[in-house]
Parts: structure tokens; C-alpha cells; sequence
């Protein structure tokens, strides 16, 4: 009864997790990235790239918006006609821009990104679990087979196979979830480690981690009775996320705490309010920037850098 039971708990979890990774649509950016009417006119009308990044950096100027391409351009997709947001990329199978893209998986035949990162997280979590289930309470047939302890019949053969199915699946399961662990530590998707992101000061391949356990919120959210469930509770919006900077940007705006702009500070340091309201306390931390201040950063953000050019980036 007992097996009955933790078989059923495992398999309906498996289940659920697999199908709202499946079914959970990609979440794209909202309107305030998409070009207006009048700039896309004018970006198809400017026939020089000097001139296309002034269309860019004017339409980009109010978005909170902190990583650029290889050259220090502003980070545009031509094919959605978008700025894109901190994070996000286009999936050529999907072809849309996808929020906080990790990778497109043929296993669930969708994107996995900000949407469904956590309810793909638990699909691996639990049908690691259930298949660790089925070859443990197989075991003992399976030694029974090797030791002619079964009665000679076809359904021996099931239960062999059975087993290595189970164990093969247990192996690989083992490392993709491991792995999918250490990126949730680190607060990284699996595009920005094999391309660290770029922001305007330098190339920081962990500048979005926030430390253990707010990476860890970010993903599963503040209401750990939730954690377990495949329901959607991660932090933020999906179009800005809180960044660490180790070295800080020149062009930000002083800290809250009266720190000027050149400081090499370990705090970690927020982008300007995001575009709509969220329930992440990563985006209102104590340690966040002031109001006043995002007000400012508002006002510089795309405007400073007579470096940036309109470059295409997947």
C-alpha cells in the first residue's frame, strides 16, 4: 500500500510538471519594447547605421535596459521589430523573442524561459524521483532473475528491461537536473554560459547572481509552500532583472547610500523600477535603488554611448 501510494504521488507530479511545461506559452516582451509605428518608419527609412542607431538609442532611452551586443550596440531584433529586454532571445524554431530564454527543448516541443523555467525544474525533479522508484522496488525481481528466483515465465523479461530502462533514464536524468541546479545557483540560463552577458561597463558572466538564496527565490519565489508545486511563482516581470555589479558603470546613477558612480562596491546593485508592477522582493529590496534615482537612470539609459551600433543578435 505504501509503494501503491508514494508510485501514485511520484507519477502525478511527473505528470502535472511535464504537462505545464508543455502547455505554458513563452512569455514575449510586453508593448513598451516593441518599436513604435513612427520608429519603424524611420528605421527602414534611414538608409545609414549612424542614423538607425539614433532611432534605436531615442526608442530605447526610457526601458531599463543594461546589456548590450559584442560591439556596444542596443540589443535589437529585427525579425520582431523590438528592443529586446535584458536576458531575452530569439528562438528560430519559435521565431518570437522569448523572456529569459534558456534553451528550446524537443523533449517538451516548447521554449523553456521565464514562463515555464521552474515547472521544467520540477519535471526533471520528479521524474528523476520516479524513475529512482521503479528501479529500487524493481531490484529485488532483478536479482531474483540473475539468480533464477522467478518463475520461469515471459514476464521475467519485463522486469529486466524494466529495470534498465529505469536506471539508464535515473543516469541521465541525474546529471541534466544537477546541472540545471548549479545554473539555478548561479542565476544563469544555459545561452549565457556558453555567452556571458555583456553590459556597458564589461563583460560579466555572473552578473545577474544575487547570491544562493535570492537566485533560489528569483526562480521558485517567497512562498515556499509553493517550491514543490507546478505552480508558476517566480519573481519579477521577466523584462528586467536585479544585476550585480562588481565594477560599477560610470553612467549609472550614485547609490542610496551616497556612494558616487566611480566606487568599486560589492553591494549589489538594482536597474530602475520595472516597467509594470511586481511581487518580486528582489526588485523592491531595502538595497534597491531609490526612486530618485531610477528616475535619473531613466533618463541615461541608451543616450550616453556614441559607441552603439545596430547590430542583430539571436
Amino acid at each position: 500500500v505504501v509503494c501503491l501510494v508514494a508510485y501514485h504521488i511520484f507519477f502525478m507530479l511527473f505528470v502535472w510538471s511535464y504537462w505545464k511545461t508543455i502547455f505554458t506559452l513563452p512569455m514575449n516582451p510586453s508593448k513598451e519594447f516593441h518599436l513604435s509605428y513612427s520608429d519603424k518608419e524611420s528605421l527602414e527609412r534611414e538608409p545609414r547605421g549612424e542614423s538607425q542607431q539614433e532611432v534605436l538609442r531615442r526608442a530605447a532611452k526610457d526601458l531599463p535596459i543594461y546589456t548590450r551586443t559584442m560591439s556596444g550596440a542596443i540589443r535589437y531584433c529585427d525579425r520582431c521589430q523590438l528592443v529586446k529586454p535584458d536576458r531575452c532571445h530569439h528562438c528560430s524554431v519559435c521565431d518570437k523573442c522569448i523572456l529569459k530564454m534558456d534553451h528550446h527543448c524537443p523533449w517538451v516541443n516548447n521554449c523553456v524561459g521565464f514562463s515555464n523555467y521552474k515547472f521544467f525544474l520540477l519535471f526533471l525533479a520528479y521524474s528523476l524521483l520516479y524513475c529512482i522508484f521503479i528501479a529500487a522496488t524493481d531490484l529485488q525481481y532483478f536479482i531474483k532473475f540473475w539468480t533464477n528466483g522467478l518463475p520461469d515465465t515471459q514476464a521475467k523479461f519485463h522486469i529486466m528491461f524494466l529495470f534498465f530502462a529505469a536506471a539508464m533514464f535515473s543516469v541521465s536524468l541525474s546529471s541534466l537536473f544537477g546541472y540545471h541546479c548549479w545554473l539555478v545557483s548561479k542565476n544563469k540560463s544555459t545561452l549565457e554560459v556558453f555567452r556571458a552577458p555583456i553590459f556597458r561597463h564589461r563583460t560579466d558572466k555572473n552578473g545577474f547572481s544575487l547570491g544562493f538564496s535570492k537566485n533560489l527565490r528569483q526562480v521558485f519565489g517567497d512562498e515556499k509552500k509553493y517550491w514543490l508545486l507546478p505552480v508558476f511563482s517566480s519573481l519579477g516581470d521577466g523584462c528586467s532583472f536585479p544585476t550585480c555589479l562588481v565594477n560599477q558603470d560610470p553612467e549609472q546613477a550614485s547609490t542610496p547610500g551616497g556612494l558616487n558612480s566611480t566606487s568599486k562596491s560589492e553591494n549589489h546593485l538594482f536597474p530602475a523600477k520595472p516597467l509594470r508592477d511586481s511581487q518580486s522582493h528582489l526588485l523592491t529590496d531595502p538595497q534597491s535603488w531609490s526612486d530618485i534615482s531610477a528616475k535619473a537612470e531613466k533618463g541615461k539609459v541608451g543616450m550616453s554611448n556614441p559607441a552603439l551600433t545596430m547590430e542583430n543578435e539571436t
